[in-house]
């Protein structure tokens, strides 16, 4: 959640940042500001609340000159959204400027504290307390802004990613990171900043990931310093990025979720990509940690939200392949308690942007407590990447939409590949069963397209549903998180509330809610549940709900009873869940569309949520 972007270097730094913060725009936001340094030493603020285009109306008859600057989008947690919360912050002589993405928890007392030593607040934001303890401990105990800033992140607890600016040195910028993300791009005599390389890939390939209470020191005219708020000088490591500028752009769509959404025949084609030969599956993660991962005694499946929906499903893929006990676990949950996990255990990490706050922590307990960590996940050189002991990327490119799509049938995907890679390691899989799931799994890719071909249709019936204020979901076996997970989409971008149910449990409650306003989407692909999922929708029948059923193709008997019907190509149950999903994705975005709503930016939500 929010967006920073910083530069320094011989341009007009206003554009720059503009376009970075447009860039961001996907990580969801209710302000946006921008700070410049011009060539007269004068540093400027202007801030606005709502969006990106709201601060460029505000500074359309402002003076936006300089060559140096930071941007930023805010999303509220102290103080409500509005232009003086918003960032950047002034400290009290408004000599510095900071941006900040994170929280403050210690926050409060620091405020308190500089309030009775005379210092005056004008914001509710702890991001502005920050500034303020900077601002005070550089000017009493007369230290250069560096050694103010390592002093002032040894006083906070929280998380921060946090860019400076001091008009009195304006060929400098100080960021920072803990537990946010932070990336700085080196150009030719440049400098870029963003809380990811979207903004900065148009400039450069050349970037460095700032780790953990890293502080970076950009200098116009010197080499990139890195320091850690205890003063070590650090070697940055610089890495080239391979993300192409198109890949974020929307290419024809009206909106980036249907663009993603059509990407997955292609995205599943590169996350597989040299992981299938016709000797199988090989992942690296296995080929390098063989003896702990096929020894593991139990894996623990960590994530949080869509990436919780993948690891149920994952946690069916492992058991059946792998005959290996799986659990899994809200990270949410998991980090705030005192689980049983030990050095014989395989803890998986999943996570989209691999900066998910709550799974780093997880990862981070289980660390202490002797696990072994498999990451999962789609930007690379992400916290989650690095803190892990081995792990595989899903390579779905970059995700704008915040309702999640791509990276959900990538992450099954690579839990898939991890199962089967795994069960042939512990010769828990025939080989018949292997070269058939191999088999099927190189054809999803095209049976994606076909699925994609309801595309109208779905668009079509999802006038029908707008009027309704619930929606229920069903399924069974590996269809019941893709029950989940459609009825999340549901609720992320058309704010009509959703509930997925195991289809067994709708007579234990669910069911009293059934009536002709109750629309009911049915995964009743033909599988060994099929009469029992069968029975589900005549009982539905019997109430007056009204049935959206997503059946395989040529199914004879529910389609004739279902109100609407929706058909998948034929394949092995352990794949339906990655085509299932996609009529519910389309389902939910059409719906939204619809309805009038911010398909891309829902509200209160962020891409990356790097705060609990």
């Amino acid at each position: 959640m929010c967006g920073i972007v910083g530069y320094l270097g011989h341009r007009d730094a206003y554009p720059i940042l503009i376009k970075g913060l447009k860039r961001l725009e996907y990580r969801g936001y209710d302000s946006a500001g921008v700070a410049l340094i011009n060539d007269n030493g004068d540093m400027n603020i202007y801030k606005a609340k709502g969006k990106v285009v709201d601060l460029e109306n505000v500074c359309s008859d402002k003076n936006i000159s300089g060559c140096v600057g930071i941007a930023h989008t805010r999303w509220a947690t102290h103080g409500e959204p509005s232009a003086i919360n918003a960032h950047p912050h002034y400290s009290e002589s408004k000599n510095l400027a900071i941006i900040h993405n994170g929280i403050i928890e210690n926050y409060a007392q620091i405020k308190k504290n500089l309030i009775s030593k005379g210092v005056h607040f004008v914001s509710e934001t702890d991001t502005e307390v920050l500034v303020q303890l900077i601002e005070y401990i550089q000017v009493h105990k007369k230290l250069d802004l560096l050694t103010s800033v390592q002093v002032a992140l040894r006083q906070v607890i929280g998380a921060y990613a946090i860019a400076l600016l001091d008009k009195r040195n304006p060929n400098q910028i100080i960021a920072a990171r803990k537990a946010s993300p932070l990336v700085i791009g080196i150009g030719d005599n440049e400098f870029f900043l963003g809380s990811d390389a979207s903004p900065i890939i148009e400039y450069t390939d050349k970037v460095v990931y700032l780790d953990d209470e890293n502080i970076a020191v950009m200098r116009l005219g010197e080499d990139l310093q890195v320091t850690n708020i205890d003063n070590v000088k650090l070697n940055p490591d610089v890495q080239t990025v391979d993300i192409d500028l198109g890949q974020i752009e929307k290419g024809g769509f009206p909106h980036f979720m249907l663009k993603e959404i059509f990407e997955q025949p292609e995205c599943l084609r590169n996350c597989m990509r040299g992981r299938i030969s016709k000797k199988g599956v090989v992942l690296s993660a296995i080929t390098d940690h063989r003896e702990q991962l096929a020894n593991a005694k139990r894996f623990i499946i960590v994530a949080c939200g869509t990436s919780w929906h993948a690891g149920l499903i994952g946690k069916q893929l492992l058991e059946t392949f792998c005959r290996i006990p799986v659990e899994v676990e809200y990270a949410s949950e998991f980090r705030y308690r005192n689980p049983v996990v030990g050095p014989d255990d395989v803890v998986i990490a999943i996570s989209q942007s691999g900066e998910t706050a709550d799974t780093l922590a997880a990862i981070k307990l289980a660390k202490e407590k002797g696990a072994f960590i498999y990451g999962i996940c789609n930007a690379i050189g992400s916290s989650i990447a690095r803190a892990t002991d081995t792990g595989t990327y899903i390579h779905v490119g970059p995700e704008i939409g915040v309702a999640s799509t791509k990276a959900f049938t990538g992450q099954v995907t690579v839990l898939l590949l991890l199962s089967l890679a795994l069960a042939k390691e512990r010769q828990t899989i025939s080989c018949e069963e292997y070269n058939k799931v191999v088999k099927y799994l190189l054809k999803v890719p095209e049976a994606m397209k076909e699925v994609l071909k309801v595309n109208k249709r779905v668009a079509d019936l999802s006038r029908i549903f707008t009027y309704a204020h619930n929606f229920l979901y069903l399924g069974r076996g590996y269809s019941y998180p893709v029950a989940l997970e459609g009825a999340l989409k549901l609720k992320e971008i058309s704010y009509i509330h959703a509930e997925g149910y195991p289809a067994a449990e709708m007579k234990h409650g669910p069911i009293a809610l059934i009536d002709s306003d109750m629309p009911v989407v049915v995964i009743a692909t033909h599988n060994e549940m099929y009469e029992k999922i069968l029975s589900n929708i005549q009982e539905i029948k019997a109430r007056k709900g009204k049935v959206i059923a997503i059946v395989t193709k040529d199914d004879e008997v529910i389609s004739k009873i279902a109100d609407e019907v929706i058909e998948l190509p034929d394949t092995l149950e352990c794949l339906e869940p990655l085509l299932a999903t996609i009529p519910l994705q389309l389902l939910a975005y059409h719906v939204a569309v619809c309805k009038g709503k911010n398909v891309d930016q829902p509200r209160n939500l962020a891409k990356s949520v790097t705060v609990e």
